[in-house]
């Protein structure tokens, strides 16, 4: 373990992932959901703790203007993320720093929003404190906070699984076996206790299940979640605790679908929340009410409600835009209590009317007047919660302003350039950046191969799909049909140009809609 990494796991490397909660313009719909007024600096200024890889500090520093700083222990990671930042030419300071340096630096702005995803968890509490020292002195009044962490009482029962795994790597693990060995014999030492009828497992059979499924992801990604030195799911309230200290109050779970009570708790429980006026009690019990396993939540430091009149506003001119294929969009959702099936009288014309004009984004307002047309019975209030309950399940996005998307356009265009070339040698990112909606949006890497295909000049499916297949075979790959790769020339090409007319006629729309493709 290095020395610089205060036990934090750094000889591997982090999975490339995207996180849309980190992005403004997701929080401040958020906010706007639960009537809480956002705070909306002149830039923005943007401070992300412990970023990873970087991919969704660079997507937001190129898709939302403003100015940004990240930093993140691993000098790997920071070299990685610096370089997509100059690919970009976005407004973004990287650093390599630990909390306790950046906290010293004589030179960081008051911040709007700052944010953390998941390392709550995984630092010392030192490091924790430090945090809160930050957001105590940077954070500007009114600002945000985002912070995501492993939380009980829903890791409460597998707390045990993670120590057991931890000890065998410290114990039974040679430091030459490197950390990915480690992680895959302490994975199966753990299921050899399971087949040993332990007890515990049997006392305890979703643990077991659990055991299983995470034997089957990443293992960077296992090293990093199970594996630092430091490792604490946490209670709400004892992160409330803390940070009480920086003056932050609770405001909005990012998890958008948690604000629709109706898919996560039923009748009963509902009554008895709604008796809970205290919000870290309320919080606390509704953890126990779903087995909460993580948290997404959203602080504010000096948090606002807006009235009735100014939501109504606000929202009136909230822009959103579909990112999914109408056609692929099920009428169904999972809440906290299971799936729900949505309701197709108010569910199917909305998502008609953001397909219509070619997927363009809509005001509230736009979409509203397109639905007196269509499914006249259909009121404000329940477009406002489908729109949520679509934006909560991935199939939508809110929209920034108009002049927030021109300011993006060159940014997340050297961005995406960068990405796209990066995709004709490695599948290991699969997003790319919308200065239509302020964040990232999902591209498998033919796709990026298609969109590359198309920014030179190929206009229909079977040279982009040529285009693609030469790439991907001039490195000895191949196409997987049914989980298994194809073996001819004829089986590949075939496949590839099925996937291109596939992609002309579903998902470029998509991507012209949300800026990445042009028009």
């Amino acid at each position: 373990m290095s020395t610089w990494s205060s036990g934090y796991v750094s000889e591997i490397d982090y999975t490339y992932g995207y996180y849309r909660e980190l992005s403004p313009v997701w929080l401040r719909l958020c906010l706007l959901s639960k009537l809480q007024h956002s705070r909306t600096g002149e830039p923005l200024r943007y401070l992300e703790l412990g970023f990873g890889q970087g991919l969704s500090l660079n997507i937001h520093a190129a898709s939302v203007p403003g100015e940004y700083w990240g930093t993140d222990i691993n000098p790997v990671h920071a070299a990685g993320a610096a370089e997509m930042a100059a690919a970009a030419g976005s407004n973004l300071r990287v650093l390599d720093s630990s909390f306790e340096e950046l906290a010293a630096r004589d030179d960081l702005p008051e911040f709007d929003v700052i944010t953390l995803h998941g390392i709550w968890s995984w630092i010392s509490d030192a490091n924790r404190r430090t945090i809160v020292d930050i957001a105590k002195r940077r954070l500007a009044v009114g600002g945000i906070l985002y912070i995501s962490y492993n939380s009980t009482p829903g890791w409460s029962a597998a707390m045990p699984l993670r120590h057991l795994m931890t000890l065998h790597a410290e114990l039974a693990s040679g430091e030459a076996q490197g950390v990915v060995s480690k992680v895959e014999a302490a994975l199966g030492f753990a299921q050899s206790v399971v087949d040993a009828k332990a007890r515990y497992f049997a006392a305890n059979p979703a643990v077991a299940e659990q055991l299983k499924r995470i034997s089957e992801q990443n293992r960077h990604y296992l090293a990093h979640e199970y594996f630092n030195a430091d490792w604490l799911p946490m209670p709400f309230s004892d992160v409330a605790t803390y940070l009480d200290k920086a003056k932050l109050s609770f405001a909005a779970s990012a998890n958008i679908l948690d604000h629709i009570e109706n898919l996560n708790v039923n009748p009963e429980q509902q009554k008895l929340l709604e008796l809970l006026q205290h919000p870290v009690l309320r919080e606390s019990v509704r953890d126990y009410l779903i087995n909460q396993r993580f948290r997404k939540d959203i602080w504010i430091k000096g948090g606002r409600g807006l009235s009735p009149v100014q939501h109504t506003r606000l929202l009136r001119t909230q822009s959103f835009v579909l990112i999914t294929p109408a056609a692929d969009i099920p009428l169904k959702v999972q809440g906290g209590i299971g799936e729900a099936d949505l309701q197709a009288e108010i569910f199917t014309p909305t998502v008609e009317a953001l397909a219509s004009r070619d997927y363009t984004p809509k005001t509230f307002m736009q979409i509203f007047e397109i639905l007196q047309k269509t499914a006249p019975a259909l009121n404000q209030a329940q477009l406002a919660q489908a729109l949520i309950v679509l934006s909560g399940a991935g199939y939508v996005s809110p929209v920034q302003p108009d002049t927030q998307r021109v300011t993006a356009q060159k940014t997340t265009e050297k961005l995406n350039n960068y990405l796209m070339e990066r995709a004709g040698y490695s599948g290991d990112i699969n997003y790319l950046a919308s200065p239509v909606v302020g964040g990232g949006i999902g591209a498998t890497r033919v796709q990026q191969l298609f969109l590359r295909a198309i920014a030179e000049g190929k206009q229909n499916a079977p040279d982009a799909a040529q285009d693609a297949w030469n790439t991907i075979k001039s490195q000895g790959g191949r196409m997987v049909k049914d989980g298994k790769p194809l073996e001819s020339e004829d089986d590949n090409r075939a496949e590839m140009t099925k996937q291109a007319t596939e992609f002309f006629e579903k998902g470029l729309p998509i991507f012209k809609a949300v800026g990445i493709a042009a028009a």
